[in-house]
């Protein structure tokens, strides 16, 4: 995509966040977006990989969609008389081997409601994430793969 392009996306949704469309708001915008592009457009193609705009928007509805899903199940556990949780932390294997990439995919779990992102382990192979109920670290371990690590790897390489 073309920075001018991404800029621009970049200033309507601060338009859209922010609630105010302005002209000095938009022109804002425009200089977030540019500094922002400034800042991360190295650590996103440093070896000129190409971004994928409908990969990575793939990766943007499926993290909504766990979002929901977790939310809803915490509340679930949070408002059972009970609460059967079994806390725990579990390693998790990393096919990604870019910061950007490992970054990205340590922020998603933690921003997923019962889960957060421990540690990375000195070799970066390793990322540690602690969950709310990890009665099935496998299955944790192939849901991450499938999804967070799988979209992240479709939208950057």
């Amino acid at each position: 995509m073309r920075p001018a392009v991404v800029v621009t996306l970049f200033a309507l949704v601060w338009l859209a966040v922010s609630g105010s469309f302005t002209i000095p708001n938009l022109l804002l915008g425009l200089v977030a977006g540019a500094l922002s592009l400034a800042l991360i457009r190295g650590h996103i193609q440093p070896d000129g990989r190409r971004v994928r705009p409908l990969k990575l928007l793939s990766l943007i509805v499926l993290f909504i969609k766990e979002l929901a899903l977790s939310a809803w199940k915490v509340a679930v556990l949070v408002a059972s008389p009970k609460m059967p949780l079994k806390p725990g932390i579990f390693a998790f294997p990393l096919t990604v081997d870019r910061d950007f990439e490992i970054t990205l995919l340590a922020n998603l779990i933690t921003l997923t409601p019962g889960t957060l992102s421990v540690d990375v382990s000195p070799d970066r192979k390793v990322l540690y994430v602690h969950a709310l109920d990890c009665s099935d670290p496998v299955g944790a371990r192939r849901d991450i793969a499938g999804g967070f690590e799988k979209k992240i790897l479709e939208a950057f390489r």
